[in-house]
């Protein structure tokens, strides 16, 4: 068994209806939402404190919340695992088509207006509203001050 497999073993027997855990089975989509936010600004933390074994614990959290939304979605019938790495591996190719396909692009500059121009077709595509443009900058420095806190404590103090 390999370290994916493993995982999402873990995270099937945490959502089993008879033998998991209470708590992960009664979390939805929306109620993990706020825990994918909190781990993406500790991945970030840990970049910006430049501390790489923090980080590979805190890429591992993030990697968590992919691992639970995919063993949702399949309890449900949507998608899975297997199907988020295709879809990932698709958009991949798709955008870097002077890698995978027949376009040029000598210099990164070539390449980001590729992307853009790539990114702005499939957003027309599927005429999507991005939940990120209204995104509130607050709701980062609450998590980031629940952060904060919370290594405090860890620490010994309020």
């Amino acid at each position: 068994m390999n370290a994916i497999e493993r995982l999402l073993g873990i995270m099937k027997t945490l959502r089993d209806p008879q033998h998991g855990c209470p708590w992960d089975r009664e979390q939805t989509f929306t109620s993990i939402a706020p825990y994918t936010l909190e781990e993406t600004y500790e991945v970030l933390d840990a970049i910006q404190r430049e501390d790489f074994d923090d980080l590979r614990g805190e890429l591992g959290d993030l990697l968590f919340q992919v691992v639970f939304y995919a063993q949702m979605a399949s309890e449900q019938e949507r998608f899975n695992f297997e199907d988020i790495c295709h879809a990932i591996s698709d958009k991949l190719e798709r955008r870097h088509p002077h890698i995978f396909g027949d376009a040029r692009a000598e210099t990164s500059s070539d390449v980001l207006k590729n992307w853009e121009a790539i990114k702005t077709a499939e957003r027309a595509d599927k005429a999507q509203h991005s939940f990120s443009a209204a995104f509130s900058s607050a709701h980062f420095w609450r998590c980031q001050g629940r952060n904060q806190q919370r290594r405090a404590e860890k620490l010994g103090s309020d």
